[in-house]
């Protein structure tokens, strides 16, 4: 559980803040995939996700700058991940100019600071090594350029860097951009007061990758369903045969006291569709038994009845991680009855970044979960129980 000085929702919003006349420094997540050497945005969903903030602080005479980090250019300018192509979509998207700085820090930088009504974009803030490394310097030169502060991009409220965290010291007000405010409003609802029963569906490959998860999560809700690779470490830590399904043998003891400790709390797999090989379309089978010379690729049909009848019965349903290898068919057929399942509970329903977004979209259903996170690695840390340095470093209200 998050510390029970901290509420998330206990920070100032964008809707808190007297914008007008000010310049507002907004950080964004426009971290976008690109193609053609960088020329080409194959996805805007990012750029989209913030534009009601932007919206918002224009409609309220504010001059607006953006800031956001693209790829990872280590510390030095590149034109493949240059802001460039972010501002021209922007543009197109809002209706009005947007400018693009030179750089993100600097007198030509301050030259072009906008007035009410206008849109600065500034240059990858990861042109400069000191943004990771969260140097004071730089973050007083970020700071130097606006009146006031909102974070937006909760996919980066995760890493304490200069424009997550740094910069905060050095501005009079620091604010949730509408955006954060709906990922905090619905991952706090989830985890710290769900209507029940309360259920999280979590998925993956690595044990590892998810203890803090698991830990946090089931002292949360009523039930974890288990599934993906790591659910062959819990059924070997209790004596199942698992073949060749992916296992983590240094983490059976870990996977047997979480085991103890929550008990019936964590449902695992009953059956499995098993394949000689991990290929798209590769022969499989539905077994309660793994035979040794195959592995597990997704859960078996009595293991989705399981599970479906579970997430019928929810109130509040968590999902982060997919069932199995649901990017190779037929592997998928698990992680997809799931995500019906989800879509059609009536649930308040999360969905955490990464594969679980994808297969939710891949079926469809993006538009019957409550709320879709847009940060894989910060809602991970924030479903665990830490608490985001870019959340944290905000003004209390």
């Amino acid at each position: 559980m998050l510390s029970s000085d901290f509420t998330p929702m206990s920070k100032l919003s964008i809707k808190d803040l007297d914008l007008s006349g000010k310049r507002v420094f907004i950080r964004v997540d426009f971290n976008v995939p690109l193609a053609n050497a960088g020329q080409e945005i194959t996805s805007d969903k990012r750029i989209r996700a913030s534009l009601p903030t932007i919206q918002y602080a224009l409609q309220h005479g504010a001059g607006v700058i953006l800031a956001s980090h693209l790829g990872r250019p280590k510390g030095k300018p590149s034109a493949e991940m240059s802001m460039k192509p972010v501002a021209k979509k922007l543009e197109e998207l809002l209706g009005k100019p947007v400018t693009l700085a030179p750089d993100c820090v600097g007198p030509e930088v301050e030259a072009l600071l906008p007035a009410p009504g206008g849109v600065l974009l500034l240059e990858n803030l990861r042109f400069h090594a000191e943004e990771e490394a969260n140097d004071p310097a730089f973050s007083e030169k970020l700071a130097k350029l606006c009146d006031v502060y909102v974070n937006d991009a909760f996919g980066s409220a995760h890493r304490a860097h200069a424009s997550t965290v740094g910069m905060i010291a050095y501005v009079k007000q620091a604010a949730a951009g509408l955006l954060m405010d709906k990922e905090l409003e619905y991952l706090t609802k989830v985890t710290q007061n769900p209507d029940r029963p309360s259920v999280a569906i979590l998925g993956g490959a690595k044990v590892s990758d998810k203890i803090e998860v698991i830990e946090n999560l089931a002292k949360v809700v009523d039930k974890v369903l288990i599934g993906g690779a790591m659910a062959y470490t819990f059924l070997k830590s209790q004596g199942h045969a698992t073949g060749k399904s992916m296992v983590e043998d240094d983490k059976l003891d870990l996977a047997q006291k979480l085991l103890a400790e929550f008990g019936s709390k964590l449902v695992l797999p009953v059956d499995h569709v098993v394949a000689a090989e991990f290929k798209e379309g590769a022969d499989n089978e539905n077994v309660v038994e793994i035979p040794a010379d195959k592995m597990a690729l997704d859960i078996g049909s009595k293991t989705v009845e399981l599970y479906e009848s579970i997430i019928r019965g929810a109130k509040t349903i968590i999902w982060n991680g997919p069932m199995g290898v649901f990017e190779k068919p037929p592997f998928d057929r698990g992680t997809m009855a799931l995500a019906r399942a989800v879509a059609e509970s009536g649930a308040v329903s999360v969905v955490g970044g990464g594969d679980s977004e994808k297969a939710i979209k891949t079926a469809g259903l993006t538009n019957k979960i409550s709320h879709v996170s847009t940060g894989g690695g910060a809602s991970l840390e924030f479903l665990s129980g830490q608490v985001l340095p870019g959340v944290a470093a905000l003004t209390d209200k």
